[in-house]
């Protein structure tokens, strides 16, 4: 007589490797599996509830600075070293991981430091202020001179000090070059080892004054500016003159290039609004981020340039995905003031705000995301809620949940004002089209109302 006998391979009856989650056999007939999806959809809805309910994105704040502060610059190449400039005068080298100073530099200018950025070999420090000057920084340098046993005098001394005829705004560093640009009346490209500015790059009907400046990421002889008379710049340090220019409905108060899109620039805007340029069409925005309910005063990418960061004028963090125009992150603390400067890390996970109060706050990307080490069997799970999220966005309910944020009573009650003085402006442009001869007054793009003018 002959027996077959049922074999089965051990392997698929057990984890592959230590750790990871035991392997289970499960009819896929869709006739024994009625309810499969409302079992699904259950488990999505838990999914975005858990996520709500473990959305604690405050870690803490970094202390030292006794008034607002106006800057933040992120070391090159380093994931824990931040500076900080303040209306105070001093400047602040943080270590975000442990929360400690590893330079600090109480008057480092008369007046407040209106920008900071390090140098591209990470060492150094350049800082600007309202008192015209530009000082250059050693980082490591305190380190150093205790070692040698040097005063606290000594401390305190600046590499280089660069004079200029008016108050600075803005600086940014060259990303290879010894080279550096300021804003002030005019922007300047300097030259580390020289006492004046190499060029003045200015437009040559340009009567502003110049908030910010910033060098492209990858083109790094391409260099953008706004100025108070609601422009947007372009400049090109190998022909010494700027290139382009477009005049806006409203000023901008910070922009930030792209670090994935070398093409792309975010522009924060005083009418609330956050606006995202193709240089090569500066006619229209690619996109435009309603949020805010207030000036909008500073912007940054993550380095992975799917998302960016901003900070109000109506005292909130906001993070926002990259071509997502709402329905942003919102963070707030009770006792944060109007946000000036905001800041990603380097491995993108966390975001670092500077306020009015004197504080920089660590805030995590993802709200609902564990610090620590995380296991395999833990890594599936969270995985597996990621998918079933994406997997029924669309279901009311879930969406509902997902969309649920709380903020302060006061930004809620200016956000239902500002939506119904809208809808109020969009009711009396449609009454005024509709009694007027035909064809006389037509309706109008939102994106195409945002540039005025466009100059070369």
């Amino acid at each position: 007589m002959k027996i077959s006998v049922l074999q089965h391979a051990p392997s698929s009856h057990l984890p592959t490797r230590p750790g990871d989650p035991t392997p289970t056999s499960r009819n896929l007939d869709p006739l024994m599996h009625p309810f499969a999806k409302a079992r699904e959809r259950t488990r999505a809805l838990n999914a975005v509830k858990l996520e709500r309910i473990f959305a604690k994105p405050f870690i803490g704040a970094l202390e030292g600075h006794v008034d607002a502060v106006e800057c933040m610059s992120r070391k090159p190449e380093s994931l824990n070293e931040v500076a900080s400039g303040s209306w105070d005068g001093g400047l602040i080298v943080h270590d975000i991981a442990q929360r400690r100073h590893i330079l600090k530099i109480e008057s480092a200018h008369k007046g407040k430091v209106s920008g900071v950025c390090f140098a591209n070999d990470g060492e150094k420090l350049l800082s600007c202020g309202v008192d015209r000057n530009i000082k250059l920084w050693n980082t490591r340098q305190q380190v150093d001179v205790d070692e040698n046993g040097a005063g606290p005098s000594d401390l305190q001394k600046p590499l280089s000090v660069y004079p200029g005829k008016f108050a600075f705004n803005s600086i940014d560093h060259h990303r290879s070059d010894p080279l550096f640009a300021t804003a002030s009346s005019i922007v300047q490209v300097w030259d580390e080892t020289k006492s004046a500015p190499i060029s003045n790059l200015t437009f040559p009907t340009s009567t502003e004054t110049i908030t910010s400046v910033r060098f492209n990421l990858s083109e790094s002889s391409v260099l953008a500016s706004i100025g108070s008379d609601r422009t947007f710049t372009l400049y090109d340090i190998r022909t010494g003159k700027a290139e382009r220019r477009i005049i806006m409905q409203m000023r901008s108060n910070a922009l930030a290039w792209s670090p994935t899109f070398p093409t792309t620039i975010l522009l924060a805007s005083e009418d609330h609004n956050l606006y995202t340029f193709d240089i090569r069409s500066l006619t229209n925005p690619t996109q435009i981020y309603k949020g805010h309910v207030a000036a909008v005063m500073s912007c940054d990418w993550s380095p992975t340039g799917l998302s960016f960061a901003s900070g109000g004028w109506d005292r909130t963090v906001r993070i926002w995905e990259e071509g997502k125009g709402t329905q942003p992150e919102v963070y707030h603390t009770k006792r944060m003031q109007r946000v000036s400067s905001t800041l990603y890390s380097a491995d993108a996970r966390f975001v670092l705000s500077g306020s009015d109060d004197g504080n920089v706050r660590i805030w995590k990307a993802k709200a609902h995301e564990k610090l620590g080490i995380i296991d395999t069997r833990e890594r599936a799970a969270i995985e597996y809620r990621e998918s079933l999220k994406r997997r029924w966005k669309m279901d009311a309910e879930v969406n509902r949940v997902a969309r649920s944020r709380h903020i302060p009573k006061p930004v809620y009650k200016a956000a239902e004002l500002k939506r119904t003085m809208l809808d109020a402006r969009k009711v009396k442009e449609e009454r005024r089209r509709k009694h007027t001869r035909a064809g006389d007054s037509k309706p109008k793009a939102e994106r195409k109302k945002v540039v005025i003018t466009e100059q070369t």
